[in-house]
């Protein structure tokens, strides 16, 4: 799957309707100006400094597993583009599908990641018998201060700026919520100084184990 249907398919599974002709028009919180380059396009987060967690679909089409941690074609066998995974085995694990050379299933991982390749270090665990600590708010339940035409503007221009580190997005509230695969914060601080405190939320799907 390309780029863009990838992207296609996160913003309708988000129910996010974009408006081809708002980027660049829309008022609201540190609009930005035409051309200008805000840091989230050289923002480079940090490796993790020890072992993280991750929920998804494992899917391996005979050229090696690979853990996706964005959408996922609805096609049979379904299709995506992850992160390769070292140490996966098969053998002995349930929860998994076979059809057409494509194996897959969803699985919470537990291992490392050195910025390309996630190594499991745990046993993984079917999603549909994991149960995860609910993360906290950061917002608190309080309303962000966007409308919603700026964040659809902010929306276009963030994908943008992160191409395939941007898993998904989607207008909530007042902020425009982004999930990464992986942020120690260094992304927060950019879209901060790019849209303003509390627009843009940015999540990572991998997570440090406490």
């Amino acid at each position: 799957m390309t780029r863009s249907a990838a992207h296609r398919v996160v913003l309708a599974a988000t129910g996010a309707l974009l408006l081809i002709g708002s980027a660049g028009c829309a008022s609201g919180p540190a609009a930005r100006e035409p051309g200008a380059a805000p840091g989230l396009t050289t923002a480079t987060p940090g490796l993790p400094e020890g072992e993280v967690t991750a929920q998804g679909t494992v899917l391996d089409d005979g050229d090696g597993a690979q853990l996706c941690l964005g959408p996922v074609a609805e096609s049979f066998p379904p299709q995506c583009q992850g992160l390769p995974l070292a140490a996966w085995e098969w053998d002995g694990l349930d929860g998994s599908e076979t059809a057409a050379g494509v194996t897959w299933g969803s699985y919470a991982v537990q291992g490392t990641y050195d910025g390309e390749t996630f190594t499991i270090t745990q046993p993984p665990v079917m999603l549909a018998l994991y149960d995860p600590m609910v993360p906290d708010d950061p917002t608190g339940g309080e309303p962000g201060p966007a409308d919603e035409a700026t964040l659809l503007r902010v929306q276009e221009e963030v994908h943008a700026d992160l191409g395939a580190a941007a898993l998904s997005s989607w207008p909530q509230n007042g902020r425009l919520w982004v999930q990464v695969v992986w942020d120690d914060g260094i992304l927060q601080d950019a879209a901060d100084g790019a849209y303003g405190d509390d627009v843009v939320v940015i999540q990572s799907a991998l997570r440090e184990v406490s």
